[in-house]
């Protein structure tokens, strides 16, 4: 029997790693063939190589079944980075955005990235950059928008009088 190959393989690999990857139920599903393959007798080394993971991740899966069973084996919740500034402080910036910073004692007559940043950081001892200070208006519901300047209208009858084309 002629042995399968599967063209461009190594592009393929990737593609199928990523697809792995991309929801937890897929990750849980690879975790378990992990488990599988050691328990039908393959070193952790081996089945890292095999399902292109490490070896230290294939123990840490024998090692929550061990510990847990198969729940050890589901996607854990990845909180993320705690938030800098409290939902009370979010109110209070949400109210102070409506007003003008020369109200709260800051130089100019718009918020900006840069007005926010230092705003936070007087008032909460909180140091945002500019970008998420940017961020934080959006996440408010504040659009950052210049008002244009008006320009003065010019008189119609001076301008018709000094057309080129002009009737007179």
């Amino acid at each position: 029997m002629r042995p399968l190959t599967v063209p461009d393989a190594e592009n393929v690999i990737l593609a199928l790693q990523d697809e792995i990857r991309r929801t937890d139920e897929s990750r849980y599903d690879h975790r378990l063939h992990g488990l599988l393959l050691v328990a039908q007798g393959m070193t952790a080394p081996q089945v890292g190589r095999l399902l292109g993971d490490s070896t230290r991740s294939v123990q840490y899966w024998v090692r929550q079944f061990d510990e847990e069973g198969l729940a050890g084996l589901a996607e854990g919740v990845h909180p993320g980075r705690p938030r800098r500034l409290t939902e009370a402080q979010l109110k209070t910036i949400e109210t102070v955005l409506r007003q003008r910073p020369e109200d709260v004692g800051l130089s100019g007559n718009l918020w900006d990235g840069k007005t926010l940043s230092a705003f936070l950081e007087q008032r909460f001892s909180v140091d945002l950059g500019v970008r998420q200070c940017q961020r934080l208006f959006r996440q408010l519901g504040f659009r950052m928008r210049k008002p244009r300047p008006h320009l003065a209208s010019g008189d119609p009858i001076a301008q018709a009088a000094h057309k080129k084309n002009s009737r007179r």
